[in-house]
């Protein structure tokens, strides 16, 4: 560490160094970016173009659409420029800059599956009360809190990591500058970093899990009740697109953060987070719009609207 200088840029290894491998990739993550902003971009435009949509529950998927463009804005373009003219020299601010924004955005995500399990608690068990339960001061406040919670989670995480010292190699085993990868670089001590990582993240997953399984214990016993067939459908209908989107984002966040670094395989760490970092913010507007009557009646609405214009101009 005498000789050692302070490192002022990280060199992000990516996924793979194989020449032939770079266009092939470089087309399949671009178009996967592409169908990622136009996907969460679009669900935001549609939800707030229709008025049948300005409802609790519409208003906290907008803001998970642009949470899901934040996140994936915050890694992807790097990944793509890697493979294009193999630009993988990330700043050291550029590096922090980017870990605040990816920790942010994936924990207000966190906070949101939450907020969204909570209203179909109030909409399957409290129907009559959903009005006065899901008012829009409550909604707004679950959506400020949850960004605040993920701001203030990743101001800790980036301000305890690059306080460590990185004074020999600056190579980054990953593509993004993700927790793990960046904290297994330094030769400071780290235990105490990585107990706080271990700690934050468990808290963060598990109280959002607690809020989710408690909500949907609720909405079970009272589907349970139910003796209207078409009771029991809507109730699954409005669950199953919000269950489907909470199975496939704790999955692989628990695999990521909620273990020790010593349990890590940065070959392992890389496809998951190929997964998490990137095709799930992709997935999230499917699994909500294929499943969701209201949301493809809207989209229709707007294809029609687009057709009469297109109609009129000729």
């Amino acid at each position: 560490m005498e000789n050692g200088t302070e490192v002022t840029e990280f060199i992000l290894l990516g996924l793979t160094n194989a020449p032939e491998l770079q266009m092939p990739l470089f087309i399949f993550f671009t178009l996967i970016y592409l169908i990622n902003v136009c996907g969460n971009l679009g669900m935001i435009v549609l939800i707030f173009s229709d008025s049948r949509l300005h409802t609790p529950m519409y208003f906290l998927l907008s803001n998970l659409s642009l949470v899901d463009f934040g996140y994936s804005s915050a890694v992807t373009p790097k990944v793509i420029s890697g493979f294009l003219i193999g630009d993988k020299v990330i700043s050291y601010n550029a590096c922090a800059a980017q870990m605040f924004f990816f920790v942010a955005f994936v924990t207000v995500e966190n906070f949101l599956l939450a907020s969204m399990a909570y209203d179909r608690y109030a909409a399957v068990c409290k129907p009559l009360h959903y009005t006065t339960i899901m008012t829009t001061s409550v909604c707004v406040q679950l959506v400020i809190g949850s960004f605040v919670c993920g701001f203030l989670n990743a101001s800790f995480h980036v301000g305890d990591i690059f306080s460590l010292s990185f004074c020999r190699s600056n190579m980054v085993q990953h593509f993004f500058c993700d927790v793990p990868a960046i904290t297994a670089l330094s030769f400071s001590n780290k235990q105490i970093s990585e107990m706080f990582l271990v700690f934050m993240s468990s808290f963060n997953v598990f109280f959002a899990l607690l809020v989710i399984l408690i909500s949907y214990l609720f909405i079970f016993i009272t589907v349970l009740k139910m003796h209207s067939a078409d009771g029991y459908r809507k109730a699954l209908s409005t669950c199953a697109s919000h269950l489907t989107a909470v199975s496939i984002f704790y999955g692989t966040v628990i695999f990521m953060y909620v273990q020790p670094s010593s349990s890590h395989s940065m070959d392992t760490d890389k496809i998951a987070s190929v997964f998490y970092a990137i095709v799930i913010p992709m997935l999230n507007p499917f699994v909500y719009s294929l499943r969701n009557k209201e949301v493809k009646s809207a989209f229709k609405k707007v294809v029609e609207k687009a057709k009469l214009s297109l109609g009129l101009g000729f």
